[in-house]
């Protein structure tokens, strides 16, 4: 890949994934400066060839286009407010964890500073940067992706959602919904098989196949929920899914039933409501509307 060397670019915020972040766009050879509320972050990145900011205004008058990495919505709007009329002409990719109304208003704000925005999820841990699997997702000003799509792509694979600014953090927040839920049931059948003198490492041999196998799944569930025909032929039904057994073994495993109990009371409205004869992904209907 080619850099182009006329892109400066600025930093703000040198937390695990910013520091890494950085440290791509300088071992790729781009003008780099960086900043981090607390001092003693950027040596690392300095000793590489990046330049590092006194202030967040130095950093932002020093690229043209500026990549904000903070610790949540709050600390990108603590950070960027006072310098609205600097960033003024610029483009601002926002990479900060925020919900989709925290991105809409963040793009929002942009757009009445003068600032062309892009919107961020990151699909990655930081030692994945840079590496095959990492992804990032974007939404917000198409011109910006387009334009420093290059520069995008040193980090991970890229993904545009389109120009609503919070599509992007949709997208990573439900995704990482579907991954803690998965973690905690892992976790769960570890507790359960614990008693009986079987490690949590020995239960993740058996677990990781298993689990992998079934999200093959998820294509019939999404073409079961599109269709909305629950009673389709071929499903599981509800009654069958029903989870007693598990949640009394884990009772007679003296453990907490929290996990596997949410998954039960989805079902049981379901079959309460008489749709116990249709099929799993009914419980959807559970989630779209809560009791």
């Amino acid at each position: 890949m080619t850099t182009d060397g006329s892109i400066r670019v600025s930093v703000l915020g040198l937390g695990a994934m910013g520091s890494v972040l950085a440290g791509a766009l300088v071992k790729a050879g781009y003008a780099t400066t960086v900043w981090n509320r607390s001092p003693g972050r950027a040596d690392e990145l300095v000793a590489q060839g990046a330049r590092a900011a006194a202030t967040a205004g130095e950093a932002v008058r020093s690229g043209q286009l500026v990549i904000a990495c903070l610790l949540d919505h709050e600390s990108v709007r603590e950070v960027l407010d006072p310098l609205s009329g600097e960033l003024a002409g610029r483009t601002l990719i926002n990479l900060t964890t925020t919900t989709p109304a925290q991105s809409r208003e963040s793009a929002a704000w942009a757009a009445r500073a003068g600032v062309a925005y892009l919107d961020g999820g990151i699909m990655a841990v930081p030692e994945m940067i840079g590496r095959s699997g990492a992804s990032i997702l974007y939404s917000g000003s198409a011109e910006v992706f387009e334009r420093y799509e290059p520069l995008l792509d040193l980090w991970a694979t890229s993904t545009y959602f389109g120009d609503d600014a919070g599509l992007a953090s949709l997208y990573d927040l439900a995704l990482l919904a579907g991954m803690y839920v998965m973690f905690a049931g892992f976790m769960h059948g570890a507790a359960m098989v614990a008693p009986a003198g079987v490690t949590a490492g020995e239960f993740a041999a058996m677990a990781a196949p298993w689990l992998t196998a079934m999200t093959g799944g998820f294509h019939g569930f999404a073409a079961v929920i599109d269709g909305g025909d629950y009673a389709a032929e071929g499903q599981q039904s509800l009654r069958f899914s029903d989870l007693g057994d598990i949640l009394a073994a884990s009772s007679e495993q003296g453990i907490g039933t929290e996990v596997v109990a949410v998954v039960q009371r989805l079902i049981r409205r379901q079959i309460d409501a008489g749709h116990g004869d249709e099929g799993f992904a009914r419980i959807i209907e559970s989630i779209r509307q809560p009791a």
